[in-house]
């Protein structure tokens, strides 16, 4: 049971799998209905080395569901981690046998989404407030993964009134008591009522301080930073302030070129040229021909490629071509091709 691809021509050079010690560095947040196979195909052509993150799968649909369809990836998208949501310690512990016979190399818990849906299966952000439940599922994960895939979490710093000050550290030594050595913070609480989803992302106060205390009071952990992250800059100044890592969200889906167009030498250091846009899109032009042969729509792909050109001449046109163009009969690479005669050259096209 694998649903990992092999796609044409210009993906074979992706194929080499940045550890994912070195790739935690810089990683892109888990984002439903953003991150897809489409969109992780596309950021991974912009960066070599950035972790990648699926959308968050629960584990009764991975148990119940079409799961070529939530889990199916490409080779190409490596270094690529999988989150799962749930609460049930046998039932994650079946979907990561699951995931790992697809070849996720890493598994991510879910203990940060405060969707109301989330809150009704008893998931989510909702589980900062049972460290020991927590403790249960990251065990069973780790004993059912036999050492073959990481078990990572991704939490909030809390949810609604708790005094954070002294329920964080109280859910990190539990958790990873349990076993977990790598967690991402959100350095916001989550608002489990009063506050919508989207005002979750935005409204709490941000607090870095204490996500920052995390790391020095436990230094055997891996500790990665999120939230209101916009660039580089601020990227590379949490990580020379101790942070192992950094995950960026929002702002690396809708302005990848300027968060992962520069990261491999900023962030991972090596020594290449910045990745040049036009180059992206026309080696995104295979993909399109071999998914649309597969039957999926145009939209589908280039939705995600929306934002590549900001603030570039032309940006505007090539939104406009792509979003008026992409639902009529026929549409496909020409459109693309179309578009991309929409921008004006630039210094940083090569």
């Amino acid at each position: 049971m694998c649903a990992r691809e092999s796609l044409p021509g210009a993906v074979t050079m992706l194929t080499e799998n940045t550890s994912l010690d070195i790739a935690r560095r810089l990683s892109v947040a888990p984002m439903m209905d953003w991150t897809d196979r489409h969109c992780r195909y596309l950021h991974r052509l912009i960066s070599k080395h950035a972790l990648l993150y699926t959308e968050m799968v629960t584990a009764a649909a991975i148990a119940h569901g079409d799961v070529e369809r939530l889990l199916g990836f490409s080779d190409a998208e490596h270094p690529v981690a999988l989150q799962i949501g749930g609460s049930e310690p046998d039932l994650l512990a079946t979907a990561l046998k699951t995931a790992i016979d697809f070849g996720y190399p890493e598994v991510n818990l879910n203990v940060g989404c405060p969707s109301d849906r989330v809150q009704s299966g008893a998931f989510g952000a909702c589980l900062m407030r049972e460290p020991q439940l927590v403790a249960d599922c990251v065990a069973a994960m780790i004993d059912a993964a036999d050492g073959k895939a990481a078990i990572t979490v991704k939490c909030r710093l809390g949810v609604d009134d708790q005094d954070v000050e002294h329920t964080l550290p109280a859910f990190i030594d539990t958790v990873s008591d349990a076993g977990v050595r790598i967690f991402c913070i959100h350095a916001r609480k989550a608002w489990l009522k009063g506050l919508s989803p989207k005002e979750n992302r935005d409204v709490p106060q941000l607090d870095y301080t204490l996500a920052r205390r995390m790391k020095a009071m436990r230094p055997d952990l891996h500790v990665s930073v999120n939230g209101g992250i916009t660039d580089l800059s601020k990227a590379e100044a949490f990580l020379t302030d101790g942070f192992d890592g950094v995950m960026i969200g929002r702002a690396a889906y809708h302005d990848p070129m300027s968060i992962l167009g520069a990261a491999d030498q900023r962030i991972f250091g090596e020594n290449v040229p910045k990745t040049a846009t036009e180059s992206v899109v026309r080696a995104m032009l295979p993909y399109i021909e071999d998914h649309l042969s597969k039957g999926d729509r145009l939209a589908q792909i280039t939705r995600h490629m929306l934002g590549l050109f900001q603030g570039r001449p032309g940006a505007r046109r090539w939104r406009r071509i792509l979003s008026e163009g992409t639902h009529k009969p026929g549409a496909g690479p020409a459109l693309v091709e179309e578009a991309l005669s929409a921008i004006e050259p630039a210094s940083e096209a090569a």
